[in-house]
């Protein structure tokens, strides 16, 4: 029987615009116009006979036809995805991981070098980005790593956890001697990151240390945690560290923790790919590489 298909383009900016939310993430993620996008979009559905979007509050949202055919489109585009990392993946040596910044500059980078040494053929690419998860979904690097609670956070992707993480206060060695107890944080600058994803670390720490109402003497307030674990080792306060992030710190005394207790992090690292993404070669070598090391 012969198959018939709308052309492939038209296809193609059809299941970006549905995977991606909208005209404009599809354009980037396929490196063209958004008009070039929108004229696709017109090719497909004058070709079926039916609109596969409606516009409702300035969004796009598929139509009954588009929920019958745009999911369908993604799972074939993924199959394919898959089938042709099965025939190059072995030759592959190229790898693009999304990461968050930190955690790349604090955790990944330092130890990349064993990595290198190991293979070093692999042509590996750290993309860093606040939100690595889209540069999966837009198909722009082949695995991610994410903050998250479990595996079912981020559906359509294949997730298994990197590591768990573990928080407590960390200081410069002249700062820290200054601390006794836990009390002592009320007499020193709190060195806080304003961002929502690290808004209830100091809360919970605090709340576990009995000390759930303690103003500090002062509050310095940065925009991440690079940004505020740098002040603390420059001693201009005390910063709650994540054990992934100050790891390296600890080893070289440029920090020390004042204080035994730790609590665990709200959320841990995953790794995260979309189906068929971490069949290459590459990928493997890096995956197996991390198992070691974590």
């Amino acid at each position: 029987m012969r198959r018939r298909l709308p052309p492939l383009n038209a296809l193609r900016a059809a299941e970006a615009v549905f995977r991606l939310g909208g005209v404009g993430p599809a354009a980037r993620a396929l490196g063209v116009s958004q008009p070039a996008v929108s004229q696709q979009l017109r090719i497909l559905e004058a070709d079926l006979g039916t609109a596969l979007f409606r516009r409702e509050r300035g969004r796009l949202t598929p139509t009954a036809a588009g929920a019958l055919l745009l999911p369908r489109l993604g799972e074939a585009f993924d199959l394919i995805g898959a089938a042709i990392a099965r025939v190059d993946g072995a030759a592959s040596t190229s790898l693009t991981v999304a990461v968050l910044p930190t955690f790349a500059m604090r955790w990944l980078i330092p130890r990349l070098g064993d990595f290198e040494a190991r293979h070093p053929d692999v042509d590996l690419r750290l993309s860093t980005a606040s939100a690595p998860l889209d540069k999966l979904r837009e198909g722009t690097a082949d695995l991610g790593i994410l903050l998250g609670g479990q595996a079912a956070d981020w559906p359509g992707l294949e997730a298994r956890l990197l590591m768990a993480d573990e928080m407590f206060p960390v200081a410069a060695p002249a700062v820290a001697a200054g601390l006794r107890q836990p009390a002592d944080l009320a007499l020193v600058p709190r060195l806080d990151v304003d961002a929502p994803v690290r808004a209830r670390d100091w809360p919970v720490w605090l709340e576990a240390a009995g000390l759930g109402d303690m103003a500090p003497v002062s509050l310095r307030r940065f925009d991440s945690s690079a940004q505020a674990l740098s002040a603390a080792v420059a001693g201009l306060g005390v910063a709650l560290g994540h054990r992934s992030f100050v790891a390296d710190d600890l080893t070289a005394g440029r920090l020390v923790r004042p204080f035994a207790l730790s609590v665990p992090a709200p959320e841990a690292y995953w790794l995260a790919w979309r189906p068929g993404r971490n069949e290459g070669g590459a990928a493997r070598l890096f995956l197996t590489w991390l198992n070691a090391i974590c």
